[in-house]
């Protein structure tokens, strides 16, 4: 049995029902469940809390956020083949895990969870920017979430945490940033997964703002950063032509030097360039 529930080790789990990591799916096994749990302490207390999970896989990370305490998990997988060893996790915690098979970026999972939610994942690589980028930008705020335990590659934790003027400074950061407080919270040698990928990976743990820090349209702010970063080493009045005629005009209302590149604008002066842009 393992260290933190009745339920075989992993490494058991895997074997048994045949499962192996699909590069396809971006997946990366993690099989040390001191680990898993130690990961899911990250994400606070979680009794009295609903908890989103992505791509669980064989479940090491749910067991962790079901050992620590968490209310209900909702796991949604898209492997087929990991769902027979969820359904051995729920039958060990009855009533509190939910397995929902399909695609994470197709499936609406407020249909299912109760508030308060946060979420906690181990994402699969291939979706896991995308998704948190959506958990950041909707058209409301604050979120149906209260924070995010993310697992990441180390270069794309490093990016959301990154600070103006670093070249990992981007548009990550900007949306995370704005409407939340981010740290790395634990990092993870290639050696903890299976098969082990070949970068390290690291924890980031986002911590919803009551309001975001400043004001701005998340849908034009979000347009703005983006046509920033994708040519940054340009000057912002090069990278951002064709966003609006009179861009140079927009960036001096925002008390921006239209020669100033990407990197060097902090989170404040984007969201005084996206409120200069969405004026008529």
């Amino acid at each position: 049995m393992s260290t933190i529930d009745d339920l075989p080790p992993l490494r058991d789990v895997i074997a048994a029902h045949g499962l192996s990591a699909r590069k396809s799916l971006g997946q990366n096994f993690l099989l040390d469940l001191n680990l898993t749990a130690k990961i899911a302490r990250q994400a606070g207390d979680l009794s009295g809390t609903d908890v989103l999970e992505i791509g669980p896989g064989p479940g090491g990370l749910t067991r962790g956020l079901l050992s620590e305490g968490a209310r209900k998990v909702l796991a949604i997988e898209k492997d087929a083949r990991c769902l027979p060893a969820l359904a051995d996790i729920a039958a060990r915690y009855p009533g509190q895990l939910q397995v929902v098979e399909g695609d994470a970026l197709e499936i609406d999972p407020l249909v299912h969870l109760t508030p308060p939610i946060r979420v906690a994942a181990n994402l699969p690589y291939n979706v896991g920017t995308e998704l948190l980028v959506r958990w950041l930008t909707p058209p409301t705020w604050p979120p149906f979430w209260q924070s995010l335990t993310l697992m990441f590659q180390r270069e794309v934790a490093e990016r959301i945490v990154a600070q103006p003027g670093s070249k990992a400074y981007g548009r990550l950061a900007v949306l995370a940033q704005w409407r939340s407080t981010a740290r790395i919270a634990l990092s993870l040698p290639p050696e903890a997964f299976t098969p082990p990928p070949k970068v390290s990976s690291a924890v980031v743990h986002l911590t919803a703002l009551p309001a975001p820090r400043f004001d701005a349209d998340p849908e034009v702010l979000s347009r703005v950063v983006a046509k920033a970063f994708n040519q940054r080493r340009k000057m912002l009045r090069a990278a951002l032509k064709g966003l609006t005629p009179d861009i140079e005009d927009r960036l001096n209302t925002a008390g921006i030097a239209p020669t100033t590149r990407a990197e060097q604008v902090s989170v404040e002066e984007f969201c005084a360039l996206a409120r200069a842009v969405a004026r008529t």
